[in-house]
């Protein structure tokens, strides 16, 4: 294949999850029904803690906004997977694959960061209470958020005019079912030293950076516990962010196993089925998650549906 300039290529293949046509129903119908599920379910989040005045807090002010990404994250990817497997067609076009690069590294990135914030919160909340309300005023919650928003949105431009600048060969094939930013640069034709760079610099940053927060706020909080004399006093207050440490819990060890296995196994199809954790699964299980461990959400459901 002669290598080609990007702005001389019209698409790619997206290979899937099987080739075998037989298994293109059940794929259909098992990945539309997680992304029916996901979006439903964090909508109903959404709307229970929009509707009732009693949850307008902190904590379910950034959980709205880990709602809202998750049905960003899922929304980036499964639409176009569904509509090839429709249509019986691999084809993805350049612009459609630097989209989704672009959106899911966003989406991803501020998921990562949000959840950092959240872990802030709850650290206040339980090693601070007497000074919660004055520390997580609006002012700063705002201003987390934005700031989450800010950097993912900086960090997601830089990856995708770096993949910008590289050259394809024609006919490229994708053994995933959503243009990867680590994949696509692997499948580049020109020199890729700089891009792999930045983005290895980028994921220590802005990956290391938030997950070091989440396990020092953690560490104080276990602290705080142990100080507690009364084992009732330790449940109720570990209780209070056990729905926060499930998800980051789910999120951090999906993302490291399909690293991983990708780098034990050097298999690209390994990779996809392995991203399909951390792109699909975590996103429709957040809101079981926060509604089953949670009463005051389950109560605003209740009183939302009545």
């Amino acid at each position: 294949m002669e290598p080609g300039n990007d702005t001389q290529i019209s698409g790619f293949l997206l290979l899937g999850l099987s080739n075998d046509p037989e298994l293109q129903p059940l794929i259909f119908g098992l990945f539309l029904s997680m992304y029916l599920i996901t979006v439903f379910g964090n909508l109903l989040i959404i709307l229970a803690v929009s509707s009732d005045s009693h949850l307008h807090t902190p904590m379910y002010f950034f959980l709205v906004n880990l709602s809202f990404l998750d049905i960003c994250v899922i929304s980036t990817i499964i639409p176009k997977m569904l509509v090839n497997i429709q249509t019986q067609s691999k084809v993805i076009t350049y612009t459609e694959c630097i989209s989704q690069i672009c959106f899911s590294t966003l989406f991803a990135g501020c998921d990562d960061f949000l959840l950092a914030v959240m872990a802030y919160d709850r650290f206040v909340a339980i090693c601070h209470p007497l000074h919660y309300t004055v520390i997580m005023n609006p002012h700063l919650c705002g201003l987390l958020v934005l700031m989450s928003w800010i950097m993912s949105v900086l960090n997601s431009l830089l990856q995708s005019l770096m993949v910008l600048w590289l050259s394809f060969c024609s006919e490229v094939e994708i053994p995933h079912f959503f243009c990867e930013l680590h994949q696509m640069i692997q499948f580049a034709c020109s020199d890729t030293f700089i891009n792999d760079t930045v983005l290895y610099v980028s994921t220590v940053l802005l990956a290391g950076g938030p997950l070091a927060g989440i396990l020092y706020s953690y560490s104080k909080i276990i602290s705080s516990i142990y100080r507690i004399s009364s084992a009732q006093g330790k449940y109720k207050v570990f209780s209070t962010c056990a729905s926060h440490l499930s998800v980051v819990s789910l999120f951090y060890c999906t993302v490291l196993g399909v690293y991983l296995s990708s780098a034990a196994t050097q298999s690209s199809h390994s990779s996809a089925v392995a991203s399909v954790m951390y792109t699909v699964v975590t996103p429709m299980l957040n809101p079981f998650i926060y509604s089953l461990r949670n009463k005051n959400i389950k109560g605003a459901l209740i009183r939302f549906f009545k």
